[in-house]
């Protein structure tokens, strides 16, 4: 792909052309070249620019999150998997400079290789046109991922998986205790969350699903406070 192709994908052309190939050279070819690592640098700042910009935007969405709730969100927003993501978006591997045996293994399709390169490229941008256009960028690009994740922090019950997934490694486990049989009384359920056989909490509600987002919500209270 042309740089003027990518430029186009980017809705920006750089007036630092140099910059703009470094961010697109990855340590193998930059090492085979003159032993220099490339983008690494780049890699670094647009790490921090991703995580600024997915920051203030979970700041400003959502002034009823809690810190925990807003560190969840740009977790599973600022990832491997969700760079790499964005990276096939626009087509970013047909762009990478890549040196002979990476080439060979096919790195422009790896995760780890976009991902590193989507973080250059938004690092150079940054550098060659400021927050303001990057912004843009960035925000255009995550629109949909940020949708999916007002949703998921909405529900405890994914909340309480990925905190579970992230600090116990275990995927919680939901058991009904009581079903008293009351056709629609407010607490006609109870049920327990349990992690690795410990109870975290329980819950109660007119169905048992809503009695388990109960137990969800308060398991999650009770692991975010005590940290």
């Amino acid at each position: 792909m042309s740089a003027d192709a990518l430029e186009a994908r980017l809705g920006h052309t750089f007036a630092d052309r140099g910059l703009y190939a470094r961010s697109l050279t990855h340590p193998s070819a930059a090492h085979e070249e003159d032993g220099s690592r490339g983008n690494e640098r780049l890699e670094f700042l647009g790490d921090a620019v991703l995580d600024l910009i997915i920051s203030r935007i979970l700041f400003e969405r959502h002034p009823d999150w809690h810190e925990g709730m807003l560190t969840r969100a740009r977790a599973r927003l600022v990832n491997k998997d969700s760079l790499a993501a964005r990276a096939r978006e626009i087509d970013l591997g047909a762009a990478i400079r890549l040196g002979k045996t990476e080439h060979q293994s096919r790195g422009h399709e790896k995760d780890s290789v976009l991902a590193n390169a989507f973080e250059a490229v938004v690092g150079a941008f940054y550098l060659d046109a400021g927050l303001d256009r990057v912004s843009e960028f960035v925000t255009a690009h995550f629109a949909a991922l940020l949708e999916e994740s007002d949703v998921a922090a909405a529900d405890p019950k994914t909340a309480f998986q990925e905190w579970s997934h992230a600090h116990e490694n275990a995927t919680p486990r939901y058991t009904m205790l009581e079903d008293r049989g009351d056709e629609g009384g407010d607490e006609r359920f109870r049920v327990a969350v349990e992690v690795l056989g410990d109870v975290r909490a329980e819950g109660v509600g007119r169905t048992k699903r809503a009695a388990e987002r109960v137990a969800a919500a308060t398991a999650l209270a009770n692991a975010e406070g005590s940290q």
